[in-house]
């Protein structure tokens, strides 16, 4: 799949999710963001930049409990919380987190 950014092609996967997270920006979140329709707030872009800085330090992405866990020592036990994670990407935190910041897709999710 293709997706289309500035007038430029970046090739995705049949999930949606960029073959090279090297490609990433800010508008390329807000185009994945927009066919999933989502609309990123400032609190997305937290999370967003929250997940990309935890996947540059580790070398890889957490399960869903650990990217709770990490979220609580970071941002607080408020922004960990299911319930406001859950309304930032209602399809799936870690999944779209991970999608709209450029990442590859969590082997944990579907």
């Amino acid at each position: 799949m293709v997706l289309m950014v500035d007038g430029v092609e970046l090739e995705t996967t049949s999930d949606g999710f960029l073959r090279n997270a090297g490609v990433w920006n800010e508008r390329v979140a807000e185009a994945l963001a927009s066919q999933n329709g989502i609309e990123i707030s400032p609190a997305h872009w937290e999370i967003l930049f929250f997940i990309r800085d935890y996947y540059r330090q580790y070398q890889h992405l957490p399960n869903a409990r650990m990217f709770a866990a990490a979220i609580k020592k970071t941002l607080g036990d408020d922004k960990a919380n299911s319930r406001y994670l859950q309304q930032l990407f209602p399809d799936g935190p870690l999944k779209y987190a991970c999608k709209l910041a450029g990442l590859p897709k969590p082997p944990t999710c579907l």
